[in-house]
């Protein structure tokens, strides 16, 4: 029966007064490592009442106007809990978005509230969702700004479950995106949400935002969003909420670590994948509390210092560039106004920050989008959320160029795919490993009588064609090489490989009258010469998949052996089709 139907206000007047709110965490962990990285905080009603759920508990308190003292309670709880269980990491509170505009919540979250819980307020992350409708857009973006300049941190949860989601996260620009449990469920065998969390995470690499995935609930859904590269992760499957605090179970962080070594197996030798960890220079950090002066003396002993990044404590709180304390103190005051102050009192709180495992080349792509007053100002690398080394602009773009010029050298001058000197590598990765992996080569049927009608020019656009489809298609832990011509190569895992042959197939077959003529496409055929200058009539154009187990293969020479015998196998029957087939030992 709805809510609305009893009144539970007797209840309710007895939660708020005995404060009979019980807090539980459910872990959020690292999808690279495993490692607790924070803990969202829940609240539920008192057990075995119809308030014990907690939306049926919030929306009794926003239906009869007293959903601040309900929340201002639930925080409170969670903060004592936290600091009870010694709770370490991030905590992460939901928070209604309207609420956080109230000057009470304001004065709730300061300094001395924090400090007999022994927190600091960048160990706070705010929840906002995007379901909850904002009164008033431009005041909530200030008050947002307002505790980002106290170092609070911010997410929007439920990205993915609404309509105005993109919205929200352009207007705030939250450190954290958690993404909806309807995004994820599934998601290992739903190409379309792999496609669009794909997306989300790649937009969230690009704007040093961090990407959670809530609502993980099974070990192929964690296996999908690792190979998508999601940052972090909650869920059933890693550990359900509770009142205590229990380390993450050694089966889970095993499989993490498993799966994370599978996905760098496969792609350990792509260029555009060395990570920025390989170029950082470690640099020693100074305290905040360190004086302008000293800085500036430390600067002046050596020219090839970029800076330094500011400690409290162990933790990284900002930078300071030699550009920026030469600003400082230049003019007839500078050196007297600062000389005497800590670095804090000018360093930058907003500063480029990326994980050791950062492919280089995104390090560059949001390098080079940062504002120009900071373009050239050096980067902070971070493992494991501590402080790692730093990386010049000179440093990065040379590299960068480095790796460009290397991996050009070795693509398909058409396609533009890794070509075979690539493809070699890959394949004998693929031998090595460890896990069931499949090699799918593709070709093209009836190709030459194509050409011979349609040109050249043309026959390279089916191949330019056929190359799109299968990267599109491919997994994100995948690897495609273009052989030569019209054969192709797609490397992933045997469970994957049956939906890949058909997905690819489907594609290719639902697009291909767009490189015939209109007689001939109804026709079903082409007439030309065959090799022996006899008019034959050739069927429209399919594609050949052979796949290949790298299991029991000796050498990349078996594997193009069984590839050529599966692929004439393929080649008899008519229209586009697959065979997967585990390979023998060629003695």
């Amino acid at each position: 029966m709805a809510i609305e139907d009893h009144d539970y206000g007797e209840l309710f007047s007895f939660i708020l007064k005995e404060k009979a709110i019980q807090t539980v965490f459910q872990p959020i962990i690292s999808l690279h490592s495993g490692q607790i990285y924070g803990y969202e905080a829940l609240s539920r009603g008192p057990a075995n009442t119809v308030l014990q759920n907690p939306e049926m508990l919030f929306d009794y308190a926003l239906k009869n106007g007293q959903l601040w003292e309900l929340e201002n309670l639930c925080r409170a709880n969670a903060l004592k809990c936290a600091y009870d269980l010694e709770a370490e990491g991030k905590l992460f509170l939901n928070v209604n978005p309207n609420i956080m505009n109230d000057p009470k919540f304001k004065q709730g979250f300061t300094k001395e509230y924090l400090s007999k819980f022994h927190m600091d307020a960048d160990s706070i992350v705010f929840e906002i969702t995007e379901r909850e409708s904002i009164n008033n857009l431009k005041d909530f973006i200030n008050t947002i700004d307002h505790y980002k300049n106290q170092l609070y941190q911010i997410a929007v949860d439920d990205v993915g479950a609404g309509y105005s989601g993109l919205n929200v996260i352009t207007d705030v620009r939250p450190h954290y995106m958690k993404l909806d449990m309807k995004l994820i469920r599934d998601i290992d065998r739903d190409r379309t949400k792999q496609l669009l969390v794909s997306s989300l995470s790649e937009f969230a690499n690009y704007s040093q935002i961090n990407i959670i995935a809530e609502g993980i609930e099974t070990k192929e859904e964690l296996s999908t969003l690792i190979d998508i590269g999601v940052h972090f992760g909650q869920g059933y499957f890693i550990q359900k909420p509770a009142s205590q605090l229990y380390p993450v179970r050694e089966e889970v962080k095993t499989f993490i670590k498993a799966e994370v070594s599978r996905k760098n197996r496969v792609s350990r030798n792509r260029l555009t994948d060395t990570s920025i960890e390989q170029i950082a220079t470690p640099l020693n950090t100074i305290s905040s509390q360190m004086p302008i002066s000293k800085v500036s003396n430390l600067m002046e002993t050596n020219d090839l210092l970029p800076g330094f990044c500011i400690q409290d404590g162990n933790k990284l709180i900002g930078v300071i560039t030699r550009n920026k304390l030469h600003l400082k103190f230049s003019g007839p005051y500078g050196y007297s106004l600062y000389n005497k102050k800590p670095i804090s009192t000018i360093m930058s709180r907003n500063y480029m920050k990326v994980d050791a495992e950062t492919p280089i080349d995104v390090v560059a792509k949001i390098a080079m989008r940062r504002d120009p007053l900071h373009l050239y100002d050096f980067i902070t690398v971070t493992k494991d959320d501590q402080y790692f080394g730093v990386v010049t602009v000179k440093d990065l773009l040379e590299k960068s160029m480095q790796l460009e010029i290397d991996y050009a050298k070795h693509l398909n001058p058409l396609s533009e795919l890794p070509g075979n000197l690539m493809i070699e590598q890959q394949l004998q990765s693929c031998i090595d490993a460890d896990t069931d992996m499949t090699v799918l080569y593709f070709d093209i049927d009836n190709f030459k009588p194509y050409n011979d009608v349609y040109g050249f020019e043309k026959g390279d656009k089916v191949i330019m064609h056929l190359a799109e489809v299968i990267e599109r298609c491919c997994p994100p832990d995948g690897f495609v090489g273009h052989i030569g011509g019209d054969d192709f190569l797609l490397i992933t895992e045997a469970s994957k490989s049956k939906q890949l042959c058909e997905e690819i197939i489907q594609q290719f077959d639902a697009s291909v009258e767009q490189f015939y003529h209109a007689q001939d496409f109804l026709k079903g055929h082409i007439v030309t010469k065959n090799r022996h200058g006899i008019e034959e009539s050739f069927p429209l154009l399919t594609i050949s998949i052979a796949g290949v187990s790298n299991k029991n293969t000796q050498s990349i020479y078996d594997l193009s052996e069984l590839a050529s015998q599966i692929k004439k196998q393929c080649k008899q029957i008519p229209g586009s089709t697959y065979i997967l087939q585990s390979p023998v030992v060629l003695l």
